[in-house]
Formats: structure tokens, sequence, C-alpha cells
């Protein structure tokens, strides 16, 4: 995203801040689809053996002399990619938990038929993706052009191996970012009209009606969206991450939160989690996020007037960007807005 580099530490400071310790993705953080289908600008691939190209976010355009079958990605964007009918075969990222489940992030992925390079922020095995022959590789971007969970410190190594594709997914709609990840599917030759595809299109956009129509009945509820950690609660900015972004645009009204620092997010010490009063909470309930019983001893915490009413609803600060793993979280948020009252 656009926010201003001060020096290269405190960009990874806070590059890594979004990835693992404040547990707050952006995008978390995503109009019309647009851009990047096959005979377009963004997007060619008249057959399966001819040239290929994509123009990504970055304004560079990947090229191949064919269409890439050996697409290594991000986790959540190999999940995305999955949903539009495109394999990946390897994966960085968040994929498995320390019980051995999979990772949130992963959806729909059969991990077991993946090679996993790295599984945690600062994880990239290089010499498992060469193995690997990639032709090639594709993540979001969440700050400025840097491609999220690529290691700055191997990157120029990565990526002289293969092409590589970056998707924004901050500042947009998650319309848009499911929009340009239906778009690259396409150019690799993912049938757009697949039945299953359709139906998750047709699932999300009756999801959004249904999420419209509990806005405005519970007009005036008040949501506020963070992440919790051992001494901070992180207060997101809904016109950063493209799902919030996008809610916000069906009527969900948002707690705005007014001292945002390093783009994404307020930092609140627990002693003023209390600031911006809400009836409901949407709580990141990614891995290094702490839970609802975590948070429990914290008497700040449990003083909230939405915690004490029970109104927390889990959220998927960095969702996959497809329509099938979109849809249930506009249905859980739908959902909540029904059933929240006004406690603040």
């Amino acid at each position: 995203m656009s926010t201003p580099r001060t020096s290269t530490s405190s960009f990874m400071s806070r590059r890594g801040l979004l990835a693992a310790g404040g547990a707050l993705g952006a995008g978390a953080l995503l109009t019309a689809c647009g851009g990047g289908s096959k005979g377009s600008s963004d997007g060619d691939s008249d057959s399966a053996s001819g040239p290929w190209s994509f123009k990504d976010d970055r304004g560079e355009t990947a090229k191949a002399d064919r269409t890439p079958k050996k697409v290594v990605a991000f986790t959540g964007t190999a999940a995305a990619l999955h949903d539009f009918g495109v394999e990946c075969v390897g994966v960085f990222g968040p994929t498995i938990r320390k019980g051995g489940e999979p990772d949130p992030q992963a959806g729909d992925l059969d991990i077991d038929k993946l090679t996993v390079l790295g599984n945690a922020w600062g994880e990239f095995g290089v010499e498992k993706y060469a193995a690997l022959s990639p032709e090639l590789l594709v993540t979001n971007m969440i700050q400025g052009t840097e491609l999220w969970y690529v290691p700055e410190e191997s990157k120029k190594k990565i990526l002289g191996f293969a092409p590589s594709i970056g998707i924004n997914v901050t500042k947009v709609s998650l319309t848009q970012v499911i929009g340009r990840y239906a778009a690259l599917a396409d150019s690799l030759g993912a049938d757009l009209k697949a039945k299953e595809v359709t139906d998750a299109k047709d699932r999300f956009e009756k999801a959004s009606e249904t999420l419209r129509k509990a806005a405005r009945d519970n007009k005036g509820l008040k949501v506020l969206a963070a992440s919790g950690s051992a001494d901070l609660l992180y207060v997101s900015d809904p016109g950063v991450y493209a799902d919030l972004a996008y809610f916000k645009s069906l009527g969900v009204d948002f707690v705005v939160p007014d001292k945002v620092t390093g783009g994404f997010f307020e930092s609140l010490s627990w002693e003023n989690a209390g600031k911006y009063p809400a009836d409901l909470i949407l709580l990141d309930n990614r891995t290094a996020a702490l839970q609802p019983k975590d948070l429990a001893a914290k008497p700040t915490w449990a003083g909230l007037p939405a915690v004490k009413a029970g109104q927390i609803s889990p959220w998927l600060s960095e969702p996959r960007y497809s329509h099938a793993g979109c849809a249930p979280l506009v249905e859980a948020l739908a959902e909540a807005v029904q059933k929240a009252k006004k406690v603040a």
C-alpha cells in the first residue's frame, strides 16, 4: 500500500507485525471484476501451448512461452486459485497448524499433495522451491509492491527462478481483488463457467444482499474489527482491508480509529481497550492472534459491552480471495449483525 517508508528496518518491523506479532494482515485485508482475462491487456492465454502473459498490480507483466502449470503461491492465494480451478504445486505461508490440521488460510487445499516451502513468517525453502522447477510465483501485496511472505533477504534469488505476480489486496474492494484472481485463473486455463465456480459466485452475491438487508434492519449497530495480543488491542481501519471496505459498502457501520499508525490499525494498550464503544466485535481468528478464551483474564476485555453480551464474531482478516472463500464469511457476518443488539 501507499504508506511511506521511513527506513528499511521500520518498514520490515511493520511488515512482520502484520504477519505475526500484531496478528493483523491486511486484507484481510479485499465494483465489478476487473482486468486480466484471456485476450485482454492484463492477461493473454490464447492456447495452452502458446505464449502467455499477465500484467500484475505492480504494473509488471509476467511472460512465458506457454501457460504456466507449475505454480507456487502464498497459501491463501493458492486456496483462491484452487477455488477457481487452478492447482498449485507448492505453497508458502501459514498452511499447517501445530496440531497438524490445515490453517484456515489453506481453504479447501489438499495440503498432503502440496510441497510446503515455509509455514511461518520468514520461512521459504529456496532449494525446495528450485527443485519444483517453478514456472510462476503468485502472492498478495499488503504494503506497497512487497510480495507477501517472500523474505526480503532471499527475494532476489527466489525471483530468479520464475516470473512472479503480485495482487494488491489493500485499499480496494473485496470484489475487485476476487476479480483479479478470477482473471488470473482464467489466464491460467480455468473454466470460470464451471458449475462450482458460478454456484460460488451466486452464493457470494446472495450472502452480500443478506448482509445489506441485515445492516439496514439493524441500523446504528456499531461494529469494531480488531486483533488481540498479549499487550495490545489492534483496532483495524475498515478503509484499508478489502473485506471490511466491502462490508462497509453494504451498510455495516464500522468503528474508524482516529490514530492509525503504520497504515492499518490503531494500537491500544489494554487499559484503553474501551476507547471505541462497539456493539459487535469482529475478532481476528488467525493462529497468531489471541482468541476470546485467551483474552478472558483481561479485565478491560471482559468489561467491554460487546464481550459481556457475547457479541463476538470470528474474523479471518486474511481471507482467500474467491467467491467460494468469501461467501461463508459474508454469511457469518450477516448472521452476527442480524442477531446483535445495541449494547454500547
